[in-house]
């Protein structure tokens, strides 16, 4: 197994616990993503370590060819089939035996995926991040490095010079700067508008007019 996936096996075991300790009415919460719960975004997750490609070309078809709404009818409709304690237990079979585009698709991408969406339920419901700073510097690289097609992150980011406040992540340019914590960091470049009120620096405005009133800032779910 190669290093990125126990990384993604480890952070998922991690996620579980989180995930088997919330109540009913943090099940039903408003998570970050808008429209979906957390119940929502946990059916999210099932959906990409399962969902074979023709079930998402039919969705996104429906959807008159715009992934975003098929994406995120998808997760609801899931999760009204499912409740939260069958949704884990699918969770931890599909980390051992990934099936359709969870088989394929990059590890790297996957554990950032799983991260922001972790992170969309924590910082929702007023909870502290208990990602690893390693996995979150992980997370960062992906985004300020590699094209996503569903999240932009890599163009939020750019020329920015940005600098996690709570670890030694860093990405140094000649730009404007953006200063904050590693996980508000990845939440922000994910296109989530809460975390810019934790960020400070002369770049912050910057990413802000990067992240709305854009699609990918209310919905960004992949």
């Amino acid at each position: 197994m190669s290093q990125r996936a126990d990384a993604l096996r480890d952070n998922d075991t991690r996620l579980v616990e989180y995930l088997q300790s919330l109540t009913e009415a943090q099940w039903n919460h408003p998570s970050l993503c808008a429209e979906w719960t957390t119940h929502d975004v946990v059916a999210h997750l099932v959906i990409g370590y399962s969902a074979t490609l023709s079930s998402i070309a039919a969705a996104t078809l429906r959807h008159r060819g715009s992934f975003d709404p098929a994406n995120a009818d998808m997760a609801r409709t899931l999760a009204a089939q499912r409740d939260p304690h069958a949704l884990v237990e699918g969770f931890i079979a599909l980390t051992r035996h990934a099936r359709g585009v969870g088989r394929v698709f990059p590890r790297r991408l996957l554990l950032g995926d799983h991260v922001i969406h972790e992170l969309d339920i924590t910082c929702a419901l007023g909870a502290d991040s208990t990602i690893p700073a390693p996995v979150l510097a992980a997370v960062l690289n992906t985004a300020t490095q590699i094209p996503n097609p569903f999240v932009p992150a890599r163009a939020r980011a750019r020329g920015l010079n940005l600098i996690a406040t709570d670890t030694s992540w860093s990405r140094r340019t000649d730009g404007l700067t953006v200063n904050g914590q590693a996980d508000h960091l990845v939440s922000v470049l994910a296109g989530r508008p809460w975390a810019l009120q934790h960020l400070t620096g002369d770049g912050v405005p910057v990413l802000h007019s990067r992240i709305q009133p854009t699609p990918e800032a209310r919905r960004d779910a992949p």
